[in-house]
C-alpha cells in the first residue's frame, strides 16, 4: 500500500474544532463527493468529512468566477473545511486545498467517481465513521499511484458493506457452526451470513479460500479475484435493491473490473 507523505496524513486525521454552542464547525478534514447547482450563483455540496460523516452544504456565490471556492470544490483533493448551521444542509464558510496526493487519471479517476457513487449510495447522512474515512484517503492514493484497480475496488466494497453494517463475519459458518474451509463451497446469504452452498443455489457459490482470502485482503489468487468480484457484484445489488450503480456498468464496459 502507498502511504500519503507524514504531513498529509497528520492533516487528514487531525482532530475536527467544534464550537457547539454556536453551531459552527472549524477545519474538518474532507472530500467533495457531488455538487450540483444550487439558485443562480450558489452550489449544494455533498462532502464526506472525517470527524461528521458525510454532509450537505450550501456553498453560497461558488458559481462566481471570482469565487475562492470555484477551484477548490473539486472531487478527490484534500480538503480543510468549516462551515456553520445545524439544519439539514449547513453553510460552508471556509474550504482550503490541504494537497499532498496525486490527482487521479484516466482508469482510475472513473475508479473515483465509482467509490463517490457508492458513498453517496450507501453512507447514511450525519453517521461518523472515521474507518471508512480512512479508507476512502488510502484506496484514492493507490489508485493514483496506478496499484491494480480491480483489487484496490474489491478491499474498499468489502470495508463499505462491514462499515455500513451489510456484511459479518465471512469466516463463520452458520449452517455447520464451524470455522469455514478453505476447500469446500459457500454462499453468503445477505441478512443470514455464510453458509454451505449446495448445487442448484440461486446465490454466488465462493470457495472458502476465496472468503479467507478476502478477509486477509490477499488478491493474488485468479480465482479469488473472479469469486470476489462475481459475490461483490451480487451484494452491492442486492443492498441497492437492484438500481444500477452507473460508474460501475462503465467500468464492466472498458475493463471488466
Amino acid at each position: 500500500m502507498t502511504e500519503l507523505s507524514s504531513a498529509s496524513v497528520l492533516t487528514l486525521s487531525s482532530p475536527a474544532k467544534k464550537n457547539v454552542k454556536d453551531g459552527r464547525v472549524l477545519h474538518q478534514p474532507a472530500f467533495v463527493l457531488h455538487s450540483y447547482p444550487y439558485k443562480e450563483t450558489s452550489l449544494i455540496v455533498d462532502v464526506f468529512t472525517r470527524e461528521f460523516g458525510r454532509l450537505s452544504l450550501v456553498a453560497k456565490g461558488a458559481k462566481r468566477p471570482t469565487s475562492a471556492l470555484r477551484s477548490v470544490l473539486q472531487t478527490f483533493q484534500p480538503l480543510n473545511i468549516s462551515w456553520t448551521g445545524k439544519s439539514e444542509i449547513r453553510t460552508l464558510t471556509v474550504a482550503e486545498w490541504v494537497g499532498g496526493m496525486l490527482p487521479l487519471e484516466k482508469t482510475a479517476l472513473l475508479c473515483g467517481f465509482y467509490l463517490n457513487e457508492l458513498l453517496v449510495k450507501f453512507l447514511v447522512r450525519d453517521e461518523i465513521n472515521t474507518i471508512l474515512f480512512d479508507s476512502y484517503v488510502s484506496t484514492l492514493n493507490q489508485l493514483a499511484h496506478n496499484e491494480t484497480a480491480a483489487i484496490v475496488l474489491r478491499k474498499f466494497e468489502l470495508i463499505l458493506l462491514q462499515q455500513a453494517g451489510l456484511l459479518g463475519d465471512l469466516s463463520y459458518c452458520v449452517s455447520s457452526r464451524a470455522k469455514i474451509s478453505a476447500n469446500e463451497l459457500y454462499v453468503l446469504e445477505p441478512g443470514v451470513g455464510v453458509r454451505e452452498g449446495g448445487l442448484g443455489e440461486n446465490l454466488p457459490r465462493v470457495s472458502g479460500k476465496t472468503l479467507l482470502d478476502m478477509i486477509n485482503g490477499d488478491y493474488v489468487d485468479p480465482q479469488t479475484q473472479a469469486q470476489s468480484k462475481q459475490l461483490m457484484r451480487f451484494l452491492l445489488s442486492f443492498h441497492l435493491h437492484g438500481a444500477p450503480l452507473n460508474t460501475r456498468q462503465i467500468l464492466i464496459d472498458l475493463q471488466k473490473l
